[in-house]
This record gives structure tokens, sequence and C-alpha cells, in this order.
């Protein structure tokens, strides 16, 4: 009855997880695309070479180890009948038979258990493969999208701190600004030149990142997007991401397999017989000899250890589920509140840097009126610069969280039929 009954709420589960609708986020590749890169990934091309290996291993499990063996023998048969016996006493003589050792049934459905297992594992670790290749697709895409966004930036602070360079140099012909000030202005706008050639390179090597990882990723340049909430409670992500992880199917495949090898050598203690037929020629034909054979080791005690050693393995193996649900529960907890608490924290960070870049506007027009200081122009000017730049590590810092729930959860790019 408790079977029957965990039976049941397993399929209840397994039916919520699986009603889940994929979702299309804003700023994400497109799935074609996204698949066609993931499919084409090295690491998954070997991952789906070794399940055809796995599926070549289950079937030579399938089939009995054994083969039939034939022998044949040949004799000359000297007889001496004594003194005064003048036949030659010389008798040709041959023996012919086949055999094969039967494996009983016990092994080989052990056998096809093993080979089921080893397919599990492999269909588990090419899903694994794909999981892996997605993450990393989907952190240099972010990546990109975001050295573009910081390139952006810089280029627009560079255009401001030149409005500022041009305010200074008005007031210098006016009288109103010392050399000192305009000095000061060159230099900010020399260091703003490198900051913006420094953004540059990162926005290159970023994309010869993501296109040399991945050829044939898109070169159209997308906004970075706003992260989306979470959208749903920590037990729902746990759930999902445990009911989708081939991290975590791996291990219990493994696990599958040691408890058939444990059920082989425990049908390995009784030995396969070996069945065979025999003819054979006595004496120059005059006898005929026709028979059948059978053989059967005596099982020694090496046979028990082996089976004690299986057995001990399914323990290990288990423990070692128990130890990867675990380590991924503990990831999954922490994913999610990486995620909702990047999410606030971007709300935070966009909030400041609003109020410095009109911090910023005010100071620029009350230095263009000679009500402020050139040094506390630059302050706030800064001030602001860090301000958005910040927001955009926020900003990349909850994209990476959320899009990384996505893929862990199988939610985009098609994993979930993975």
């Amino acid at each position: 009855m408790m079977s029957r009954l965990l039976l049941v709420s397993l399929l209840t589960f397994s039916a919520a997880v699986q009603a889940v609708e994929p979702v299309s986020p804003p700023g994400l590749l497109p799935t074609e695309t996204a698949r066609a890169l993931l499919e084409q990934d090295p690491g998954v091309a070997a991952a789906r070479a070794g399940l055809e290996v796995a599926r070549q291993e289950a079937g030579i499990l399938d089939q009995s180890p054994y083969e039939w063996t034939t022998r044949v023998t040949g004799q000359r048969r000297v007889q001496d009948y004594g003194p005064g016996d003048t036949s030659t006493g010389k008798r040709r003589e041959w023996s012919a038979g086949i055999e094969r050792t039967v494996r009983l049934p016990g092994k080989a459905v052990a056998d096809r258990n093993i080979g089921k297992a080893t397919v599990e594992a492999s269909q588990a670790g090419y899903g694994e493969a794909l999981h892996e290749a997605a993450r990393e697709l989907m952190a240099l895409w972010v990546d990109w999208l975001a050295a573009e966004r910081a390139r952006e930036l810089a280029e627009n602070n560079l255009r401001l701190v030149e409005e500022s360079l041009a305010a200074v140099e008005k007031r210098a012909r006016a009288g109103d600004a010392s050399k000192l000030d305009l000095s000061i202005a060159r230099a900010e706008r020399a260091e703003q030149k490198r900051l913006y050639n420094d953004a540059k390179t990162q926005a290159a090597a970023a994309r010869s990142r993501l296109a040399t990882r991945f050829p044939g990723a898109e070169r159209q340049l997308m906004a970075l997007p706003a992260p989306l909430p979470t959208g749903k409670d920590a037990a729902f992500w746990r759930d999902r991401i445990l009911a989708e992880s081939d991290e975590l199917k791996v291990a219990q495949a493994q696990m599958r397999t040691a408890q058939a090898h444990a059920e082989r050598a425990r049908a390995d203690k009784m030995p396969d017989p070996t069945l065979g037929v025999y003819t054979a020629s006595e004496i120059d034909g005059r006898e005929r000899v026709a028979g059948v054979a059978i053989s059967i080791p005596i099982p020694g005690g090496v046979r028990d250890s082996r089976s004690a050693r299986a057995i001990a393995a399914i323990e290990v193996s288990r423990q070692e589920v128990e130890l990867k649900q675990r380590q991924l529960e503990a990831d999954i907890a922490s994913a999610v509140a990486t995620a909702q608490g990047a999410y606030d924290s971007l709300q935070i960070a966009n909030e400041g840097a609003a109020a410095m870049q009109e911090n910023a506007s005010l100071m620029q027009r009350a230095y263009a009126l000679g009500e402020a200081e050139l040094q506390a122009l630059l302050l706030a000017r800064r001030q602001a610069t860090a301000a958005l730049n910040n927001a955009l590590q926020a900003q990349v810092t909850a994209l990476r969280a959320y899009y990384g729930l996505l893929v862990d959860a199988h939610l985009i790019w098609g994993l979930e039929h993975d």
C-alpha cells in the first residue's frame, strides 16, 4: 500500500513538473540558433558519440558471451598380441565434438539490466553536456552584451567630458577659468579616452571569445535586457531543477549499474554449465561411439567474495547519490537567493544611478553659469560614471543568476526535451 502511494505521489510530482511551460526571456539567443550551436559543441558531440557506444555495449551484454567450441582429435592405437601374431596391431581412431557454455537465465537478466543502466547513464551524460554547454553559451552571450553596453557608457561619458572641456575653454576665453582648470579638464578627457579604448577592447575580446567558442553565433547586437523577477518560490525551483538535473540522473544511473552488477555477481555464484555432444570412431571404424557431455565448475570462495564486494559497492553508490542531491539542493538554494537578491540590488543601483546622473547634470549647468567649481563638476561626473557602471554590473549579475536558473530548470532552448 505504501509503495502504491509513493508511486502515485511520484507520478503526480512528475506531471506537475512537466506541466511547466518553457519561457522565452528577452535578450537571449533564439532557440533555433542556440540549439544549433549547442549540438555542434565538441563536448556535446562527444557525449552523443558516447551514447552510441553505450547502446552498442548494451547490445553486446544482451547476447551470450559464450561461443560454440569444436574439438577434433585423431589417434593411432597400437596393440601387441604377443609372440607369433602376424597382425600389425595398429588401428586408426578419431573423435569429434561440439560444445557450448550456457548462460543461466538470472545472469542474462542481470546483464540486460547492466546494459540498460549504462545507456541511461550515457543519456544523462549527454544531457549534462548540453546543460554545461548551455550555461557557457549563456555566460559568454551575456558577457558580450554587457561589454558592448560598457562601451556605450564609456562613449557617452567621453562625450560628456568633451562637453565639460568645451565649457571650460569657453570660460577660459572669457577670463572666468584658470589655465589650471583647462589643464585638469584636458587631462580628464585623456583619461576618459583611455577608458573608452579599454571598453572597446573588452567588447572586441568578449565577441571573439563567443565567436571562437561557439562558431556561428549571431553577430547582431541586442540590447542588454533587464532581468525579470524569479516569479516562483524556492520550492518550485528546487523541485524543478532536481527533477531535470542530469548530474543527479548520472549518479542515479551509476547506482542502478552497481545494483545490476551485484545481481550479476550474486547469480555468478552458480557457475554456468557447458553442454556438448560428441562422436568417435575406434578400431578402424569397427566401433562407433556417440554421447553427450556436461561439465560444471566447482564454485570456490572467490565467487562469494566478489558478490560481497558488489553488494558493498551499492552502498557506496547510494551515498554518492545522497551527497549529490544535497549538494544540488544547497546550490539551488544559493542560486535562488542570489537571483532574488541580485534583482533587488539592481533596482537600488538603478535608483542610485539615476540620482547621480541628475546631480551631474545639475552640476554641469551650475558650472556653465559660474556657480560651481570645476573640481566639483568632475567629482559629480565621476560619481555618475561609477554609479552607471555599478548599475551595469548589478544588471549583469542579476541576468546571470536569472538565466542560470532557467538553464538549470531546463526552461529555455528546448533543454526540457533532452
